[in-house]
């Protein structure tokens, strides 16, 4: 009996094995296809709306607010100290084109932004509703996600769109306004300002047609090896095939990579204009029209040979690449792009002469998704930041620190007149942040939630990069300072307060100022920094939109609180009242 039930065994789980693959391919190609054809009718449905809105949003406020970032920007550099008459005179003469440049790419750009984000959104939204595991939820997020959300969605670009174009646009005029006395101001020779300007018009007539070119040229071996790429991770089961839910995403991807390889097309074309006109900027570096006609023509080597790493083509390029620097500066600001460390084998450090970078996707083996998924997202830092704001703004509340006048205040009226609510609450939020790493021996930045950001798991993003880097000095700094527990709460009052000492007498948290002067000046320095860093990531998108509902947020928390306390009292006067008559 057991011979044979292991008979039945050995020559049924083969076949058995076999039709559970074979229904399970047939299930992944009826996903896709049903996903492919709901979110194609969800995108011809919602994707006009969307895109409407956003175009006209966008295009809107650039119009609207073009002679208002005219006039910003000629004031500005007007009253500036920071640039001599020469190079005010060189910017001045640059700027019609700058202008023209931000009209025609920005009306461009969002149009392009809106087209993407109101047709593509809907349909990526149908695939990802197919991982749910009920069917009946496959069936309900299928139709509904993606439709009402991306009309939101696109109302919300809109909006941190205008934030960025009517106070994050300012707030940098407004920087370069302000005199410094520790930083020398930027000159140029009047002599220079002749070679500037056609150093800037030669870069636009070479580069932009030769990047176009080459562009075009290598777009063909880019779409296949591509295709190639995506085909092997299907057949072998990598990448973004390594799990059976993301399959029919990662089929849209293959469909959808024609549209990549344009869409790569036209930023080499546009960063190409940018590429030009910074000729300009190396003529002003270098002191030298010779230089920067060099760096206009070996730009175009340096593009050729990016495109050609990243294309895993031959190394190297055929076209002339001649030096335009004397020497690597220290804090150089020229576009610079790292080499693929997939074909090197691994990074190495850049070079003066490197190309900037043309935008194309990486071509390199895919990661799983599994492994994608162990690092720690933007968007989750990002709400993390937000919510420990309102924690401690709600913290600052019960302590009486801050009151719902100076909330309903800063609503009302321009953020910027009190900073308390604008930078002290957010710079304080940071700081808790800070010492609870430094406190739980992080060796990076400790969230709210408990998840650890450091070097290893943090996003790669530039953005990022501005905000993180300065934060782990900053905490490296106060660690070397080694700050008794008294010294700390005189930390937190100066960044609550932005360094208004006067306010600070307010609030009694114990703070004790040092007695020794130096010391004193090392904390409040930190405080200054702690105040720049957040001035800084308020420029950020989006940042504005979500720090305005975290301060109604706390609105409504102090009312609700008042109230309850009001209630309170009422409760307990009536009762004494009762009381007394009780006992008359």
């Amino acid at each position: 009996m057991d011979s044979v039930k292991a008979w039945a065994a050995a020559n049924y789980a083969e076949p058995m094995a076999s039709m559970q693959q074979s229904l399970q391919v047939a299930y992944v190609v009826f996903s896709f296809c049903a996903a492919f054809f709901l979110g194609g009718i969800k995108a011809m449905v919602v994707g006009p709306v969307a895109a409407a809105l956003m175009i006209l949003g966008n295009v809107g406020v650039i119009l609207v607010l073009f002679p208002a970032h005219v006039w910003w920007t000629i004031y500005s550099l007007i009253k500036t100290d920071r640039i001599n008459a020469g190079l005010k005179l060189a910017v001045l003469i640059a700027l019609p084109v700058l202008f023209g440049l931000w009209l025609g790419l920005g009306i461009f750009g969002s149009a392009l932004v809106a087209l993407g984000y109101g047709f593509f959104t809907p349909w990526i939204s149908t695939f990802e509703a197919f991982r749910q595991e009920s069917e009946t939820k496959k069936f309900v997020h299928g139709i509904v996600d993606g439709t009402w959300g991306t009309i939101k969605g696109s109302c919300t670009v809109v909006r941190d769109f205008a934030d960025i174009c009517f106070h994050s646009y300012p707030v940098y005029l407004e920087e370069l306004r302000e005199s410094s006395l520790n930083r020398e101001p930027h000159s140029i020779r009047l002599l220079d300002v002749p070679s500037c300007i056609a150093v800037g018009l030669l870069g636009l007539i070479v580069d932009i047609p030769l990047y176009t070119v080459i562009a075009l040229i290598k777009s063909p071996y880019m779409l296949f090896k591509g295709w190639q790429r995506l085909l092997h991770d299907l057949i072998s089961r990598e990448g973004p095939f390594l799990e059976t839910v993301c399959v029919p995403i990662a089929g849209l991807a293959i469909l959808f990579w024609p549209l990549v390889v344009v869409g790569s097309v036209l930023l080499a074309i546009v960063s190409s204009i940018f590429v030009g006109l910074y000729g300009a900027v190396i003529v002003y570096q270098e002191k030298s029209f010779r230089r920067g006609v060099s760096y206009v023509v070996a730009m175009v080597a340096e593009f050729d040979e990016y495109t050609n790493d990243w294309l895993y083509l031959r190394e190297g390029t055929i076209l002339p690449k001649p030096s335009y620097r004397k020497r690597k500066p220290s804090n150089s600001t020229e576009f610079s792009v790292r080499t693929n460390a997939s074909v090197k084998g691994a990074e190495y450090p850049t070079g003066p002469s490197e190309a900037p970078a043309m935008l194309v996707p990486n071509l390199a083996p895919a990661r799983s998704v599994r492994e994608a998924i162990q690092e720690v997202k933007m968007v989750q830092i990002w709400e993390n930041i937000m919510k420990s704001c309102e924690q401690r703004g709600r913290d600052l509340l019960n302590l009486n620190v801050i009151t719902t006048a100076d909330l309903s205040e800063w609503l009302r009226a321009k953020e910027s007149d009190h900073e308390t609510i604008s930078l002290g609450l957010p710079s304080y939020s940071l700081l808790c942040s800070v010492l609870q790493s430094i406190k739980a021996g992080s060796g990076g930045l400790l969230l709210g939630n408990g998840v650890e950001v450091n070097q290893h798991n943090r996003p790669q993003d530039r953005l990022l990069d501005w905000f993180f880097h300065p934060v782990l000095v900053l905490k490296e700094q106060i660690q070397a300072l080694n700050i008794t527990e008294e010294e700390v709460r005189f930390l937190e009052k100066l960044t609550v307060f932005v360094g208004n000492v006067a306010s600070a007498n307010g609030w009694d948290n114990g703070a004790q100022i040092p007695q020794d002067p130096v010391r004193t000046a090392q904390i409040q320095a930190i405080s200054r920094r702690m105040v720049g860093i957040v001035r800084s990531l308020s420029k950020f998108p989006t940042y504005r939109r979500r720090y305005r509902q975290v301060v109604k947020l706390l609105m409504a928390y102090s009312i609700e609180r008042e109230s309850s306390c009001r209630s309170s009292a009422s409760s307990h006067s009536i009762s004494f009242f009762e009381i007394t008559q009780l006992e008359v």
